[in-house]
């Protein structure tokens, strides 16, 4: 019965996170930071363990973050993946592991019931600190890499944002696809995984986030297990600062579609910019608040020229990239675009309205506690709070964050964040005749 009972419970919605999340703060013995939040409602944890080890850290090896964190779970210590799997299973735990560009995230919800949870934890524990990187697993794993790679180049979307990565950020490390290319995978060895784990999962490299009913000496313990079998090691120095484009941009790539693929954008804002909630609401009424955002209406209600149009900030630790998308049929890509920067332009000339600007810090701000009401989605917020080292406040004082926003801080940081003339615009599709 026990079984299946983290199955039933996961289909429930657990306690609400009410106005905000009272999260505690340590470091373990090997300086591992750690982030807790107590929660009631339902016997149930959601671990994560974050390491500065995603994309950004490939060097000149593009995808070896992607395949090094693909394969933790393939075998460990006495285990293949088969029996890692069944130990998970056999106390209802769900276990994952992920890169991103910059981070590697390893991640665990399980129920708390001591001997579940024991279980559950000595397998991640394992899982961390004696992965095995098997000669047959690598093998396997770069093969299915490949695959993908391979399938990429046969989607117009995949290599639209390829070319737009690269075009945003140069020789940064930001540059290049986080599973790599065909060339540098098929290039990368066992010896090379190996290696990069050594590196970078470490203690000193790694934050814990404990979101769950687990009380703070139980918390501490879990922490504490974890990490103590992995080398205390060292931080990583810090990522290169982003390079603004020198110049505006505009590539073509030509391909055998009906509709054409179009982004435009530059490296925008990082976490712990000054302006990011400026920035923030700005951009949900240009692109980012759906139905009812400038884009849409502009591209898509007025004149069909396209299914959506949407804009986003991504940010990162270092300034990730602004970009707005759109697909279009191949003939009207001039047209598409011509609108495009005319609403872009005239946004940023005059900011949003007045009513604009409530609605979308009324749409913002209601909707927000959604955002963190189960264990899981608040773990993956203190886990962000966490990794880019936020303040612990930052879900106690997003409303009024939100709130301060004006008109003028909205189009101040558009015009300092957006300069028009160093736009980078890709687009892949089937030049019109």
């Amino acid at each position: 019965m026990r079984v299946y009972l983290l199955s039933f419970i996961v289909l429930m919605v657990s306690q609400a996170a009410g106005a905000a999340a009272k999260i505690e703060h340590w470091q373990t013995p090997q300086g591992s930071r750690v982030y807790y939040v107590h929660t009631e409602g339902l016997p149930m944890v959601d671990i994560q363990v974050l390491f500065d080890a995603g994309s950004a850290r490939d060097g000149a090896q593009f995808g070896l973050a992607a395949l090094t964190a693909g394969l933790l779970d393939t075998g460990a210590g006495d285990w293949d993946a088969d029996a890692i799997a069944d130990r998970f299973e056999s106390v209802g735990a769900n276990f994952g592991a992920g890169s991103t560009l910059d981070n590697v995230v390893v991640s665990l919800r399980s129920l708390t019931e001591k001997p579940l949870l024991d279980k559950a934890l000595e397998t991640m524990q394992v899982i961390l600190s004696k992965p095995r990187f098997a000669a047959a697993d690598f093998e396997r794993e770069k093969s299915r890499t490949l695959a993908g790679l391979k399938q990429e180049e046969e989607s117009p979307g995949d290599l639209a944002k390829i070319a737009f990565y690269q075009a945003l950020y140069g020789k940064h490390p930001y540059a290049h696809p986080d599973s790599g290319t065909l060339s540098t995978v098929a290039a990368l060895s066992r010896t090379d995984v190996q290696r990069f784990y050594q590196t970078y999962y470490v203690a000193a490299n790694a934050i814990i986030v404990i979101v769950g009913d687990l009380s703070a000496e139980q918390a501490q313990r879990t922490a504490e297990q974890l990490v103590q079998h992995l080398p205390v090691g060292k931080k990583p120095e810090a990522l290169p600062d982003v390079a603004m484009p020198v110049k505006g941009s505009e590539q073509h790539i030509e391909f055998p579609s009906t509709q054409t693929h179009v982004l435009v954008g530059l490296p925008g804002t990082y976490r712990k910019d000054a302006d990011y909630f400026s920035l923030y609401v700005g951009n949900h009424i240009l692109g980012g608040g759906g139905l009812v955002s400038k884009l849409f209406d502009e591209v898509r209600e007025k004149r069909g020229l396209a299914y959506s149009a949407s804009s986003a900030f991504v940010p990162l630790l270092r300034p990730g990239p602004f970009l707005i998308s759109l697909q279009t049929r191949n003939d009207q890509t001039p047209e598409a675009l011509k609108v495009l920067h005319k609403t872009l332009a005239d946004f940023i000339a005059q900011g949003p309205s007045e009513a604009e600007l409530k609605a979308a810090k009324q749409n913002i701000t209601g909707g927000f506690a959604m955002r963190f009401d189960t264990n899981k989605k608040l773990a993956s917020y203190v886990g962000m709070i966490g990794f880019y080292e936020m303040p612990l406040d930052y879900l106690d004082t997003f409303q009024q964050n939100i709130d301060n926003v004006t008109i003028a801080s909205i189009t101040d940081a558009l015009k300092r964040h957006v300069p028009l003339a160093l736009l980078q615009t890709v687009t892949v599709g089937k030049r019109a005749k």
